[in-house]
């Protein structure tokens, strides 16, 4: 995984700005701590930082042709993030064509498919990846961008062409950028919500899954070439089942290629635990040492577990057993709440996202976690996306969540406290609409849903729930994986969101997947024997959140502190009285974890506003 950066403006002559584009792509470095590379021509510059992962000799960037055209430039350049897990089929069958290679990477690959095939190459990619290529000859700029999202790519239009980053702090680097916003892009802040393609900055732009962006004179055109489409499901549960095991072994087993070290984190719950077994069947395959297996831990967390609806049970014990059971190399990383409450880990955490986004404390336990994991390796499989495929959330089954005309997980959320009002005074609260833009989402996300003739009202709003979930739901998810690893220099890699088995699991009827009688039963079918009778019937616990009175009573004091600061960026909204009553309550209990998740907003957009400097328009537009 890399950072990339660029910069293409039809009426300048960029070879003369090589101190700006370097220092956009200096932005990345954490990205790509182990090379840096420019590429200027007259109308485009190109970064990129190198975080080598395959072919560590060959494979620096931006890469570009070694055919020249008749100018004597190289007919396109390439600066890319990602991996193309079937980039040695590619290979291979571009060497039938007769294409000639001097690297073994899968940049080369990219660069010489898209030689080939132009515009077609990106329905032959199997992966994760973010990218620009330059096309010297035809002067385009083409941005591509995986089919789910798994790598961010943002740009930024100017007058005469566009800039682009793998995240907003390399465009903001370029002067011709500016950090503004107004109270109509701040609603996702506040809010378990994103809207595709929508950015905090206003002008800014992130490219949305499946699509690509071609940027010629006088044009900018985004286009999608992926989208989830019903089709019918032909096979029967026996053989559901096995096509899922199939896929899933042959998705692992891809994603296991790397060149540096590979290990997999490790819950304990059914998801994790099916890639880290899996994992471990290919090393022992191979001949292979056990493969390194990761959980997180809070101290004295699990000995004073509290169970609730979303985490029944602690990880530890259950990742303890699976390690043992398929014999990984196992490691508990154990986190105290001063570390989560560190001001310079939390700037960390927001200097990682640049934007207004939180996740309560799991983001900063999360960047926690893997900067422990990066001491041991540089490649991580995980198991996201496995519940919004199988249907492993409360709100597949809970009826009021089902039925309300909203986002499901805000429908459960609003029962947890997840109010802003609750912090927020209400003219401030109203100004935002944030009713109004949850419906309007909402019915976009709807608007967007393909059907089969003749399902079932229960399985078309099953369907629109799983569609939901994987478009709306996930890329927060994703985000998440994607800022807090490569804030450390680790890549993420994420088994469950190949497009193959998307596509499969998507389009099998929701009769079938409620099969077995319990949540993820097709999963938990595919993967029985690879795992302890005790997880393989574990009910779904969420990421462990820290449940700790002393770690509330300090974040909330950081509320407190902004609210009586006159000064500070949301002094003048916060509701007093919401903010004593939840100050109160820590004296005596723990916040909900929707609480917490209210006030994590609060500053961390408080922060954003004041780190970045971003200028607020209006509140109300």
């Amino acid at each position: 995984m890399c950072g990339i950066a660029g910069w293409v403006d039809f009426t300048k002559d960029l070879r003369n700005e090589t101190r700006i584009i370097t220092a956009m792509t200096d932005t990345l470095a954490r990205r790509g701590p182990d090379g840096s590379g420019i590429w200027t021509d007259r109308h485009a510059a190109l970064g990129h930082r190198r975080l080598a992962v395959i072919d560590l000799a060959g494979g620096a960037q931006p890469m570009e042709t070694t055919e020249r055209s008749l100018q004597n430039l190289p007919y396109a350049v390439i600066t890319y993030n990602g991996e193309v897990y079937n980039f040695r089929e590619l290979r291979a069958e571009l060497q039938q064509l007769g294409h000639r290679f001097k690297t073994n990477s899968d940049t080369e690959v990219l660069l010489r498919a898209y030689l080939q095939w132009k515009l077609d190459f990106v329905h032959k990619l199997n992966g994760i990846y973010a990218f620009g290529i330059w096309d010297h000859v035809n002067e385009e700029l083409l941005l591509v961008r995986d089919r789910l999202g798994v790598k961010p790519l943002f740009y930024y239009p100017i007058t005469d062409g566009v800039l682009f980053g793998s995240e907003p702090k390399a465009i903001l680097a370029n002067p011709q950028a500016t950090a503004r916003a107004s109270g109509d892009e701040l609603c996702d802040a506040l809010l378990f919500l994103r809207t595709p393609g929508r950015v905090p900055f206003r002008g800014m732009r992130e490219l949305k899954p499946g699509h690509l962006l071609r940027v010629r004179r006088g044009i900018i055109r985004e286009e999608r070439y992926w989208h989830l489409e019903a089709r019918p499901h032909t096979h029967d549960l026996k053989e559901t089942v096995s096509t899922i095991r199939d896929l899933l072994e042959d998705i692992v087993a891809r994603q296991m290629i790397s060149d540096v070290p590979l290990c997999s984190l490790l819950s304990g719950g059914l998801d994790s635990s099916t890639v880290a077994a899996l994992a471990q069947q290919v090393r022992s395959e191979q001949g292979g040492e056990s493969i390194a297996t990761f959980v997180v831990d809070f101290v004295d967390h699990t000995k004073n577990f509290q169970s609730d609806p979303i985490r029944p049970t602690p990880d530890v014990p259950y990742a303890r057993e699976v390690a043992d059971f398929i014999r990984s190399n196992h490691h508990t990383v154990v986190l105290d709440k001063g570390r989560l409450l560190d001001s310079q880990v939390r700037d960390a955490v927001l200097r990682a996202w640049d934007l207004p986004y939180n996740f309560g404390d799991l983001d900063v336990s999360l960047y926690l976690l893997f900067a422990a994991v990066r001491k041991h390796a540089t490649v991580a499989l995980s198991g996201e996306a496995a519940d919004e495929l199988f249907g492993g959330y409360l709100w597949f089954s809970d009826e009021e969540a089902l039925q309300a005309e909203t986002f499901p997980w805000l429908k459960l959320g609003a029962h947890r406290g997840l109010d802003p009002g609750v912090l927020f005074q209400p003219s401030f609260v109203d100004a935002l609409r944030l009713s109004e833009y949850q419906h309007d989402l909402y019915q976009a996300a709807l608007a967007e849903v393909s059907y089969l003739d003749g399902e079932s009202r229960q399985e078309r709003r099953l369907r629109e729930i799983s569609y939901i979930t994987l478009t709306r739901w996930l890329p927060i998810l994703l985000d998440k994986k994607d800022r807090m690893g490569m804030a450390v220099g680790l890549e993420g890699r994420v088994p469950f969101c190949d497009h193959r088995l998307v596509e499969y699991v998507f389009n099998i009827p929701w009769a079938m997947k409620s099969s077995f009688a319990q949540e993820k039963g097709l999963l938990r079918a595919a993967a029985e024997d690879l795992l302890p009778e005790s997880v393989v019937r574990r009910k779904k616990a969420a990421y462990p959140s820290v449940q700790d009175a002393e770690y509330d009573r300090g974040l909330v004091s950081r509320l407190r502190a902004i609210m009586e600061n006159r000064h500070a960026a949301l002094h003048a909204f916060l509701s007093a009285e919401g903010v004593s009553r939840l100050f109160a309550k820590t004296k005596n209990q723990n916040l909900s974890e929707f609480e917490r998740i209210l006030v994590e907003s609060a500053v961390r957009l408080d922060a954003w506003i004041t780190k970045y400097r971003v200028e607020i328009s209006d509140w109300r537009n």
